[in-house]
């Protein structure tokens, strides 16, 4: 049995890390990956280094560290003894392992190699993978600095993690769908439709109590899996919350799993005024529950604080409003 190991902090995860940790799943018939990082970087959290891993390469052996003021891992400015040390003692002392070789693509690899050698009583190789970085040209120091410029070198898995979702809110006939559809338009990006006007269109405006809730599950669902096709937006026609208005609309009360659900933070919240005519589409009520809608709507956002993106006026007018807000929002 080869036991390979494979350690980085993975803020983020990239191609140049898989292409470390897949030559050493090739050639070895068990392998550890380990990572923390301090300072932790935004974005890169312990829970999402732990997610990006374990969907990618389920068939490793992981440890995600968070550093905690009574357990802190390294600091990247401590000197390499005491990172080695660090991974010696997660190996031998909280993973009960010993390897056989380390896989890396930096110039520490061989001394990290031999720290480990000491340390266990065997001998440890080191492999570089890609030193000079020609298959992967890029560093994590680089993606951070800009990561939707470089999201090719990135996998979807990972990219969706920096996708910012901007949900779209308004009451019936104010013109929601078709602004979703045209900022996704716009800015070259995904967007995921209303799942409940599916529902209610497929069950012949019949709903059952039993509905909202899967309505509700399947909506963000649906939103999670087109975080992989966005590209740095992904614009989101209505949310849970709508799902949850017409569940008390419909039976008088909610699932708590939908009332939890409707707490669900977006980056960005549109809310499109009710300044155009209302139109009367077969699946629609009237003009006076559009207004106590978008009450709703309107309440519930200046309860939490939240300011939401004011989109009024024709739809030119109303896309220049969102795209402007967005830009502001990165500078």
């Amino acid at each position: 049995m080869i036991h390979g190991l494979v350690v980085g902090k993975f803020a983020p995860l990239h191609r140049g890390h898989e292409l470390v940790i897949r030559r050493a799943l090739a050639e070895c018939d068990r392998v550890t990956v380990i990572s923390w990082a301090n300072p932790e970087y935004p974005g890169c959290e312990p829970a999402r280094r732990a997610a990006w891993l374990a969907e990618l390469f389920p068939s490793t052996e992981r440890l995600v560290v968070e550093s905690t003021p009574d357990r802190p891992t390294p600091h990247a400015s401590e000197p390499d003894a005491v990172q080695r040390e660090f991974v010696a003692r997660l190996c031998s002392e909280v993973l009960g392992v010993t390897v056989d070789a380390v896989y890396t693509s930096e110039a520490y690899g061989p001394g990290f190699a031999a720290h480990l050698a000491r340390r266990f009583g065997r001998p440890v190789r080191h492999v570089a993978v890609d030193p000079a970085r020609r298959a992967v040209p890029i560093s994590a120091t680089q993606i951070r600095a800009d990561v939707h410029a470089h999201r090719e070198l990135l996998s979807p898995v990972v990219y969706a993690s920096f996708v910012e979702r901007v949900v779209v809110l308004g009451g019936e006939s104010s013109g929601k769908s078709t602004l979703t559809r045209a900022l996704a338009r716009a800015l070259s990006t995904a967007h995921v439709e209303e799942f409940g006007r599916e529902r209610f269109i497929e069950r012949g405006g019949q709903l059952l109590p039993s509905d909202p809730l899967e309505i509700g599950e399947r909506q963000v669902a649906l939103e999670e899996e087109a975080t992989r096709r966005a590209r740095r937006y992904l614009f989101c026609d209505t949310s849970p919350l709508t799902t949850l208005y017409y569940a008390r609309e419909l039976f008088g009360a909610a699932d708590p799993r939908l009332v939890a659900l409707a707490e669900r933070p977006y980056h960005h919240v549109v809310l499109c005024a009710p300044d155009i005519p209302f139109e009367q589409d077969g699946t629609r009520r009237d003009a006076s529950f559009r207004a106590a809608q978008q009450a709703f709507y309107a309440a519930w956002l200046a309860e939490r604080g939240l300011q939401p993106i004011d989109a009024r006026g024709s739809l030119g007018e109303r896309v220049e409003t969102v795209v402007a807000a967005l830009a502001r929002s990165r500078r």
